[in-house]
């Protein structure tokens, strides 16, 4: 909940341990019938460091819909598929088998790979590709990269192993208590701050090219929106109205930011023009309206507000109009946010005392109730619709990050020491 009615939960429970490691991932649960597949070690002619099979390995095993063959149970290990015995894969019942080699060319900073996704059943070959060339300390990325490849042959759903997860921590106590801003991989690896303060930092916000993070810091107890670029790490203070600057959300362009203001009235939504700093004030309402969120093609914005007497979504036209109340289920609906099609909302859901996770049907008015719930919050969808990250309250206090799939089957715990809140999943790579 990014707004003011998250505000008031992130202070209450934001508690003060150090928070720098990686994620550390589990998974529970997972897909019933999940395609069996072995990767097999890629041959090199160096001893690099980056075990690319692994991540790929490991990516694949975590998304819950594959069963990958321990390296202790190949009866084999083939670089190329001409070396591939598919009755020895049969054997163990694999239904595709992954081989590559790399090569670190002598005298030379970078290395190719090269890899084969292969039908074990009919003996085809599903994948030929050769990678581009990339400094050893990319690898990661490469195997994160062939891992989305694979994925999406086999699944029909694009991967998103290769994207970023943005994340606030907080360390220490009281006076000395900071916030850290984190960007890191998708499976927690290469965590990176990019931000500390003594004061809050809030509403992590990825720009659709992934290029900059809009968010909420605060500079003597007055609140600011931020852009971080994150190439050159240069932060602009774009906003720091008398009141509350809250809840930044891009447009699907880039051009644009919906955003919460208070200092005319009430806390409303505005949008605001990032190249020439004009604004155009969308609610004017007593209630409080925050949370905006636009759709994937630009024309309208969800947003929370209690102007029915309880926080509930509401939907209007960014060109202005009479908004629209769309959740109808439970005490209380934040915090909304479109998937990437633009059919359905992931939002929080507060029903017997409990908030959760849930999946709206915009077309039916369907709400699916995604996480067990206490205390979630935030959600954010991957690229590719198919999984939602938030922040959840673990027990003895503070929060860590889950993810969820969007048909409720498989669950993540990103485990982490500390406070770990406000998650937002990066666009695709472009």
């Amino acid at each position: 909940m990014k707004g003011i009615y998250r505000f008031i939960l992130v202070l209450s429970v934001f508690c003060a341990s150090p928070a720098f490691a990686d994620l550390d991932i589990t998974v529970t649960g997972g897909v019933a019938g999940a395609q069996p597949i072995a990767i097999v070690p890629f041959s090199s002619n160096d001893g690099l460091q980056t075990d690319v099979a692994s991540v790929i390995d490991a990516d694949l095993s975590r998304s819950g819909m594959f069963r990958t063959l321990p390296r202790g149970d190949m009866l084999e290990k083939p670089d190329d598929p001409s070396r591939v015995d598919f009755r020895n894969w049969r054997s163990v019942n694999m239904n595709n088998v992954v081989v590559g080699k790399l090569n670190h060319a002598p005298g030379s900073d970078r290395v190719s790979s090269r890899f084969f996704l292969l039908d074990v059943i009919t003996g085809q070959q599903l994948i030929a590709y050769d990678m581009p060339p990339v400094a050893p300390d990319q690898l990661r990325y490469v195997a994160h990269q062939i891992a989305d490849l694979i994925f999406e042959r086999l699944t029909g759903i694009p991967g998103v192993f290769n994207t970023k997860i943005a994340y606030v921590t907080s360390a220490g106590l009281g006076p000395t208590r900071s916030y850290q801003l984190i960007i890191a991989d998708a499976d927690g690896y290469n965590p990176r701050t990019i931000a500390s303060s003594r004061e809050t930092l809030m509403s992590p916000s990825w720009s659709p090219d992934r290029k900059k993070l809009a968010y909420v810091g605060y500079e003597r107890g007055r609140s600011g929106i931020y852009i971080h670029d994150i190439a050159s790490g240069q932060v602009k203070k774009i906003l720091a109205e008398k009141g509350i600057n809250g809840s930044p959300a891009w447009s699907p362009d880039g051009t644009k930011l919906a955003i919460t203001l208070s200092f005319e009235t009430n806390p409303d939504i505005y949008i605001l023009d990032l190249q020439s700093g004009q604004r155009k004030r969308l609610t004017d309402h007593y209630g409080i309206d925050t949370e905006a969120s636009f759709s994937p093609d630009g024309q309208s914005i969800v947003f929370t507000s209690d102007r029915g007497g309880q926080p509930q979504i509401y939907k209007m036209s960014v060109a202005g109009g009479e908004p629209q109340r769309i959740t109808f289920q439970g005490r209380q609906n934040l915090d909304a946010s479109f998937s990437p099609d633009g059919k359905s909302l992931t939002l929080v859901n507060l029903d017997e005392g409990r908030y959760r996770i849930a999946l709206l049907d915009l077309a039916n008015g369907n709400l699916r109730i995604l996480s067990e719930g206490g205390l979630d919050e935030s959600p954010s969808f991957a690229p590719n619709g198919a999984v939602i990250i938030y922040a959840t309250q673990v027990r003895g206090g503070g929060a860590e990050l889950a993810t969820v799939t969007t048909d409720g089957r498989v669950r993540q715990r990103l485990h982490q020491p500390g406070e770990v809140r406000e998650p937002s999943w990066s666009p695709l790579a472009k």
